[in-house]
Formats: structure tokens, sequence, C-alpha cells
């Protein structure tokens, strides 16, 4: 048939699985028989469905992630009741406020109440600690763990016998403060990826195994290399085989990229997960297990993001020094003084006052507070922020590789135009005739002109005499005209001048419409590309950036968006693992890498790059694996992304230096530098500095939305 033979005429039907944000068009006939095939298995799920999604449910982070919110939450009011009492009963607030409450158990209250805040709201920290020092990767932390354990230990030191003053109301309004911080960051910043999740549930638990002329249902994991599998039509195709019977077009556009469903039959290779047309097949199992091509991308995308998992916050690398500093000054103070020879009690002392001060409240906000606000108004302009790292490094972008179906062009391969090159015919009636033979046709090129017609409110008229001519095309009886709907070619083997204006655009497809042996006009049809797209680009290339293009559509299509929107470059009949080697090749060449993308296709590549964002309108493996999601689907938005990045990042800046700038003069005081000189750090003085650095964060984190929405 021709449009079997002439796979790039057929229309985009990218990613029917049920795991997809927008799901896009599909052919009615197409509907009914996935339905009837549906239909007549059981709707009872069989066990080994339920282990299937049971065995992977550990891929699903989300639940975890709101409950870590939860957790948070709960840790922080529970912190602050407990809190009030010890502000109450602590000296420093008695002297500050003027009251006094002092009586026999009072610092032993102080103690038993400090010591649930530490083990209970500190326990995120302490066990935080842990993980960092696993990884070998100290950050935010390690520094509150290690603060809030000196402050603990020194005032539990104090309280039973030590000479010194306690930290309690420091302990409990540190941990008050950290928590409410990490709380609020976790609600602005989205849950954990859930990209290999969904991946896994692209296949089937199930295939049709046919063997001694019977078929049965089995499991995915009990088929073998060698096996027979049977496909029906619209059904997802199992596992990686052959083909040893019929023929059918599969949609690789989730797994490929490809903008068409591509025509496949006997010794053709198949993908597990792509989805079959409107044909049946018999497939000879050739992979499965580990060696499965989809089970081959989920380990790409596992890979990538445990490389990327490594990648710190910008407050973990200042915490990190942050500590470095506190504990080298601390026990250098310690040190000292005993040297000096000064009491152990006022050596150890100075040291925790070092080893409190040097963590300061405000840090606990810093970030969080910006990171709420930017994501907060990243959301209202179309951005999702997954990643915190990534949004704080989209200053760094240095090339920008894209996708092209679904993300450059609109992922709809449909009409872009119809003409009459006849007198007797109207354009309108041109779509008309070929809609009307188009009608019976199952293969995907009709879906494109059905829905032209429908947007043109055309009612078609009845046709006769279906038939479909082998390699060339349609045709059907409509009234007394005899019409059919054909390629290129066939206007070539009847010598029918083919009019100059039908192969103006190389990105199209194009079919003829012929009424009693004579050429009546031309439908032309394409995957258009996004108007945002060209000022995207160009916005991107003014700012100095790189822009490629990477897809597995075929050259002719590549090359011809590629000069249409005037890119950098582009790669064609790239799979998955290509893309991901290209966004490889870039970050070694020194590029700062963004991919953005839409399908499964992408995931390795966006998981891979520094940065990977999803349009918002793919598949919700693409959405899953990104680190920025464009709601919209708009490319101009990742102009939005790099200025918003920016102006979150210098906030960043600004905060932590409004949050360890009375450091300077704090911690040479609390070492007992002036010592000599009768001046000594107060701890009035030092509560009194870290309010004010507190409040000045808060302040200046909120003109970050100011800045914001005048630029944007």
């Amino acid at each position: 048939m021709f449009h079997q033979e002439h796979s790039e005429f057929a229309a985009k039907n990218k990613a029917e699985s049920g795991n997809q944000m927008n799901p896009k068009h599909s052919s009615q006939h197409e509907k009914e028989q996935a339905n009837e095939s549906k239909d007549s298995k059981s709707n009872k799920k069989s066990e080994t469905e339920k282990k299937h999604h049971h065995d992977h449910g550990s891929h699903d982070h989300s639940g975890h992630h709101k409950q870590m919110i939860r957790d948070f939450k709960k840790r922080f009011w529970i912190s602050v009741v407990l809190t009030i009492p010890i502000l109450i009963l602590s000296p420093l607030i008695q002297e500050l406020l003027g009251y006094k409450l002092t009586f026999e158990a009072s610092q032993y209250i102080l103690f038993g109440l400090s010591s649930i805040i530490y083990f209970y709201g500190g326990w995120p920290f302490l066990t935080g600690l842990a993980d960092e020092l696993k990884k070998k990767q100290s950050g935010m932390m390690t520094l509150i763990a290690v603060a809030i354990t000196i402050a603990w230990g020194y005032s539990s030191a104090t309280t039973f016998g030590l000479e010194g003053k306690t930290f309690f109301w420091e302990l409990a309004t540190l941990i008050d403060i950290m928590l409410l911080g990490h709380w609020i960051e976790m609600k602005s910043v989205m849950g954990a990826s859930k990209s290999l999740q969904q991946l896994v549930a692209l296949m089937p638990s199930e295939a049709h195994r046919h063997e001694d002329g019977e078929t049965e249902d089995v499991p995915i994991d009990q088929l073998e290399p060698g096996d027979l599998v049977l496909v029906r039509p619209g059904e997802k195709i199992p596992v990686d085989g052959i083909i040893t019977e019929g023929e059918s077009h599969v949609n690789q556009a989730m797994v490929t990229g490809e903008s068409q469903p591509v025509r496949k039959s006997i010794n053709d290779r198949v993908i597990g997960g792509t989805i079959n047309g409107s044909s049946s097949l018999k497939l000879k199992v050739e992979q499965v297990g580990d060696e499965a091509y989809l089970k081959k991308v989920i380990n790409m995308v596992q890979d990538a993001q445990n490389k990327k998992s490594k990648t710190q916050h910008l407050a973990d690398r200042i915490a990190f020094w942050l500590t470095i500093v506190a504990l080298t000054i601390g026990f250098g103070t310690l040190a000292v003084w005993l040297a000096a020879g000064e009491p152990f009690a006022f050596a150890l002392e100075r040291m925790a006052s070092v080893m409190v001060i040097t963590c300061p409240h405000a840090l606990g906000l810093a970030v969080p507070l910006v990171v709420a606000i930017s994501t907060s108004i990243s959301a209202q302009n179309g951005l999702l922020v997954r990643n915190r790292t990534a949004f704080e490094n989209a200053r760094k972008i240095t090339l920008m590789a894209f996708d092209k179906t679904g993300t450059l062009t609109k992922g709809n391969f449909g009409v872009t135009r119809f003409q009459s090159v006849q007198d007797q015919f109207s354009h309108e009636e041109i779509l008309k005739l070929a809609g009307a033979v188009e009608s019976e046709s199952e293969h995907p090129l009709a879906i494109g002109i059905l829905d032209k017609v429908k947007e043109e409110e055309i009612e078609l008229p009845e046709i006769k005499n279906f038939n479909a001519l082998t390699g060339k095309g349609i045709e059907a009886d409509i009234g007394k005209q005899k019409v059919k709907v054909v390629s290129p070619g066939f206007l070539k083997e009847k010598d029918l001048n083919m009019p100059n204006e039908a192969m103006q655009n190389e990105q199209e497809t194009v079919v003829f419409v012929v009424v009693d042996d004579q050429l009546a006009g031309f439908i032309a049809m394409a995957d258009e590309i996004r108007d945002e797209s060209y000022e995207a680009v160009k916005t991107l290339k003014a700012s100095g950036m790189k822009v490629y293009m990477m897809t597995g559509d075929n050259e002719r299509v590549a090359k011809s968006v590629s000069k249409a929107l005037e890119l950098d470059g582009y790669f064609a009949g790239v799979l998955p693992d290509a893309k991901l080697e290209k966004v490889k090749e870039f970050q070694q060449k020194g590029e700062f890498v963004a991919m953005t993308g839409d399908g499964i296709n992408d995931a390795p590549a966006l998981a891979t790059a520094d940065i990977g964002i999803a349009v918002g309108s793919g598949t919700d493996v693409a959405a899953e694996t990104a680190d920025i999601i464009l709601v919209n689907s708009n490319p101009k938005d990742i102009v939005s992304l790099i200025l918003f990045g920016k102006e979150t990042h210098k906030k960043m800046i600004q905060n932590f230096i409004w949050a360890t700038a009375y450091n300077i003069v704090a911690i040479p005081l609390a070492t007992g530098a002036l010592y000599q000189s009768g001046i000594l750090i107060s701890p009035a003085l030092g509560a009194g500095l870290m309010s004010l650095s507190t409040i000045v964060v808060a302040i200046n984190a909120q003109l970050l939305k100011k800045k914001l929405q005048v630029n944007h």
C-alpha cells in the first residue's frame, strides 16, 4: 500500500501512553481497535501485574517527599511549643526583658526541654550529618549539626557542674529556624523524581505468547528469546523483537523522537513500549530483561541522575567553608587559651561561643526565603522549578540543545496548506474530496487531513468502492467521480505535471488529489515550527549562547528546521543513547549544557545535561526527569529562566553576606581576641546581632519579588 511504503507521510501520534500530560491525536479506528482488544481481557488485574507495579514502587519518591514536608512541619511546631518555656526560663531573656523567674529545678527543666528539642527537632540535621559524611560532601546539615551538638553538649555540661553559661535558648531557636527554613524550601520546590517509575510503567506487564497455534497471556518476565508474541492493533509492543508475520505502522515517537509512525514489516525490529498501529503483528522475542532497549534507557537515566545528585547547592558549598572555619577557629581558640594558661572551663566556653555563633540563625532563612519567592514567581510565569541547583546555575548556560518534535515544533503533524490547481474545484473542495476518501483509511496520514476537515467544519460526502492502490495511495467513488489521494510517484507514473508551488517547503509532506485521472489539487502536511521558537532562538543566540537541535527525525526534516531557525547546528536520526553522548561531548568541550525536550527519548539527555528542561505538553517521563518544566510549552520561557536564575543567585549571595557578615565582628570577639583589653562578646550582643541579621535577610529576600516582576 502507498500509505505503508511512504511512512514519512504518516501523521505524528506521539507517545499515546497513559502517562502523558497531554494526549496527542489518534485515529478513531485505532482507538476502537484498542478498546476491543482491552475488552477482550479480564478487567481484573492479574497478580503478576500487581507484583510488577509493586516491585517498582520503590522508585516513587513523591510520597516520601510529602512525608518529609509533613515531618519537618510537625517537628517545627512541636519544637516551637517547647521553645517557649525555654525562653521564659533563660537568664539572658529574663535580663533583657527585666523579670526574674528562677527556682531550684529550673536549670534541669531547661536541660530536659532542650534535650528533647535537640534529639527530636535536631534529628533531621544529625542524620543529615551522617549522610553528608558518608558521601564525603559536608554541607548545611554538617554545619547545623556541629553547632547544635556543641551548644547542647556544652550547655549540658554546665548544667551538671562545669563552670560556664548555657546556650539552651540559642540551641532551641537555632533548631526552630533551621526547621522552618527547610520546611519552606521543601514546600517551594517540587518533589523528587518519579522518572524511573514512569519509564517502567510504559512497559506492559503481560504479553500474548503464541505457541502451538494457541495464544496465552503470560508475564513479561516469563518470556525468553525466541518466543513468539502476538501484538494486537493499538496495543503497546511488550518486548524488543523481530516481526515474523504482518505489517503495520508503529508509533516510535516516544522512544526515538520520529515525528511520524514508521512502517514495519517482516524481519523489521521493533522496540518494547512503542505502540502498534491498526494491524496485528507476530514477533520473535529478541531481547528481554536488562538487555531490552527501554531497560537500557532506564539505566541511562538512573546513572545520569546519580551523577547529577552529587552537585551541591550554593548553600551547601558556603556551609562547607563555614564548617571548616568554625572547627578551625573553635579548636584553635581552645588550644590557644589552654596554651596561655587559662582554665579549661574558660577555654571551652570561648570555643563553644565560636562554634555556635559561626552558624548564624539567619543562614537558615537566607536561601529558603529566596527559593520560596523565586519559585513562586517562576511558576506564575510558566516555569516549575524541580531542582534548585539547576535553577541557580541557569546563568551559566553556554549551549542550549533542543529536541525538535513537540519542542521547537508543535508536535502535531497536520495540514499546512491545501490548494486547487483546476478552476472547477475550489480549495475547500480539494480538502472535502481528500477527507471523504481518507475517512475510510486506517493509516495515520488520515488523522491530519480529517482534523483539518473538522476544523474547517466541512461536511463530507458519502463514498463507495474504497480501494487501496498498492504503493501508490487510495481511491474511492464520490458520486460519479473517481477520486484518488496519491503520492508524488503516482503523478510521475501517469505523466501528470506536478505544480511548482506544491513542493516549495522541505518540511512538508505533500499528497495529491486526482479526480477522473486529472490532477485537481494537493494537500501539504508538516509538523509546524512554533512561532515562539524563532524569537527564542534569536534571543538565546544574541546572548552569546550556542543553539543546537538533536532529533530522531530524518536528515531532510532536521536540516530544514535548522535552516529555518538559523541554528548553530543539528544532529538527525539520534536515539536516546546518542543524545546522551552528544550532551557529554559538549560538556567535555567545556560547555555548560541545557537540554530541552518532551519525550522519553529525551529523558537520558535531560538527566545528563547540566540543566534539563522539559516541555509541559510532553510526557510525564520527560517532566519527571527534568530540572525545570516549561508549563506553557513555550521555548521563549527559557529566556525568563535564565533571567530569574541570575537574579535568584545574586539575591542568595547578598543574603549569605548579610547572614554571615556579623561573624567578622562576632567571631574575633567570641574567641576572646580582645580579652586582655577587657572586651568580650556578651550573650546579649550575640543575640542582638543574630536577630538583626535575620531581619535584614528576610527584608532583602522580599526585594527579589519586586526585582523579578519588574525585569519580566
